[in-house]
């Protein structure tokens, strides 16, 4: 029953137009390209594989044809477990598991995020350990590849028996039910299966529970959560070396030779960034104003930093939650057994999210607060108050990135708030039988907002770095620093006079979001 790893960068970058499902572990970059519709899904053909996926049918048949009990096939599911399902009733059980789970709130997750949901819940199913049949994986397939997605509300899991009501929506999307997307276009589900020309699929026992007892909604959050998170920690750094190059800061502060003596891998590769963007081995920015400085400028490898190596061990442990089996019962197609257990519980995805997302919200902190020295000329090395720009009479008017400051204050409070683990809110739940949860998904969406909340900041402190470059006499003469300062001049004019700002914090964002920024040394996952 071993399974596969995953491939390497080198493997997954090759230009390709299909992404083969099935015995071979995928990554995160690899369920994004699905998710993205970079890639077409296509069902290992092997004969072999395919043995195997009807092995693992044919073990749940002869289970029901001996009288062998199967949890959420010939019983009920969770406390009701007790409940004996008649043998000619048991094709009625996939669609009332589905029906009854139909309780999401809230907003409806985006269209990455749904694929992206689709795409981790085929990967694990794949692994042929489920008992579904290759039909259901085909379909699952076919999906991603004509963007026909499930609209998917992002309330209402607890993370274990993993996310079953949200998950609901895919089951409910095979079988023609509730709502689509078809490119964006949303529409009943049979309307959607109608337009590409397919059958609503009739599941068999113990595929709807397969479709839902698993991690797949907060694992894929967590994927689109990764992507995110490498990018604002390369900004960061860029950002950091702008705000040390405008302040006339030391760049002293990230020597080698200093992270060689405390040496974390990500700690060292976001010092190396700062040190390459200040350009120091040609010289650096010049003379520092003063020796040491504030610790928003001296340590900010060390926050960066945490958020790196975060990452770094957020990647195994979502690549291996994503390649491995998380629904409940398994099936061992090599014994002929029905095992049941508790993989569905999604404990590791909540641990990594919960740490990344207070990663994140602690490079909010940082910047929030490199943003206040940029802003005041005593800490500044003598740029104007706020960064208002012009002379006269008339300067006394205008108040610079004044209000930006308040909106990044706010920003980095709420990202803050938000970083309560959410694993210690466990609550017991349905009779008491899922009485210790993961709250994975909760701890996902939390880490997804905070994202939201960092980039925001982080794009209103990457325009007061342009200004003050703008305003600092004798210009910066650094490579990086000017690139991104004319990057984001393309599409926000310097600020020489108040103006509504919400439009310039807006591009600059599509910049972040967007990786449009000129970033050397940026590794995705």
């Amino acid at each position: 029953m071993a399974l596969g790893t995953p491939k390497s960068t080198a493997e997954t970058a090759a230009p390709t137009s299909e992404c083969v499902i099935g015995r071979e572990a995928l990554t995160i970059r690899d369920v994004l390209a699905l998710a993205r519709g970079d890639r077409r899904a296509v069902l290992d053909g092997d004969p072999d594989y395919r043995a195997h996926l009807d092995a693992a049918r044919r073990t749940v048949e002869k289970h029901l044809e001996a009288g062998s009990p199967i949890y959420g096939v010939t019983t009920g599911v969770g406390a009701s477990i007790q409940n004996e399902i008649p043998a000619d009733r048991r094709d009625e059980l996939p669609l009332n598991l589905l029906r009854f789970h139909g309780t999401g709130t809230g907003p409806i997750l985006g269209e990455l995020e749904a694929a992206a949901i689709v795409a981790v819940r085929l990967v694990s199913l794949a692994r042929g350990y489920s008992g579904v049949r290759p039909v259901l994986l085909e379909r699952l397939c076919e999906l991603l590849n004509n963007r026909l997605l499930p609209r998917v509300p992002e309330e209402g899991s607890v993370g274990a028996s993993g996310d079953l009501t949200p998950l609901s929506y895919l089951a409910a999307l095979v079988v023609g039910e509730r709502e689509a997307s078809l490119d964006g276009r949303v529409m009943t589900s049979a309307q959607a299966l109608a337009e590409v020309g397919l059958e609503p699929l009739r599941l068999a026992p113990k595929e709807s529970l397969s479709i839902m007892n698993g991690t797949s909604v907060m694992t894929a959050l967590g994927c689109v959560a990764v992507e995110r998170a490498q990018r604002l920690t390369r900004v960061a750094a860029a950002v950091t070396a702008m705000n040390v190059d405008v302040t006339r800061g030391n760049p002293g502060h990230f020597d080698a030779r200093i992270f060689e003596l405390k040496p974390h891998p990500g700690l060292q590769r976001v010092a190396a960034w700062i040190r390459d963007d200040l350009d120091v081995d040609a010289g650096g920015p010049g003379e520092p104003a003063r020796l040491q400085d504030r610790y928003s400028i001296r340590c900010a490898p060390h926050v960066i930093g945490v958020l790196a190596d975060a990452l770094d061990f957020t990647v195994r442990i979502l690549e291996t939650e994503l390649n491995g089996v998380d629904d409940n019962p398994l099936i061992d197609p090599e014994r002929g057994d029905i095992l049941h257990g508790g993989n569905f519980y999604g404990g590791h995805v909540c641990f990594v999210m919960d740490a990344l997302k207070t990663a994140v919200a602690n490079v909010a902190d940082l910047l929030d607060r490199q943003l206040s020295l940029v802003c005041m000329p005593e800490t500044s090395g003598g740029l104007p108050e706020n960064l208002i720009a012009g002379n006269g009479e008339g300067r006394v008017l205008h108040h610079g990135f004044k209000a930006m400051q308040i909106t990044a204050s706010a920003l980095t409070a709420e990202a803050l708030k938000l970083t309560m683990p959410a694993s210690v809110f466990s609550r017991s739940t349905e009779s008491h039988n899922q009485d210790k949860v993961s709250m994975g998904t909760i701890a996902a969406r939390d880490c997804l907002r905070i994202l939201e909340l960092t980039e925001t900041v982080t794009a209103i402190v990457l325009l007061a770095a342009c200004q003050a470059l703008d305003l600092r006499e004798g210009g910066s003469q650094l490579p990086t620093p000017l690139a991104i300062r004319d990057t984001v001049r393309k599409t926000v004019p310097m600020l020489r006079e108040d103006r509504r700002q919400d439009r310039d914090i807006q591009r600059a964002l599509e910049l972040i979001r967007s990786g449009g920024l000129p970033l050397p040394g940026l590794d995705p996952a």
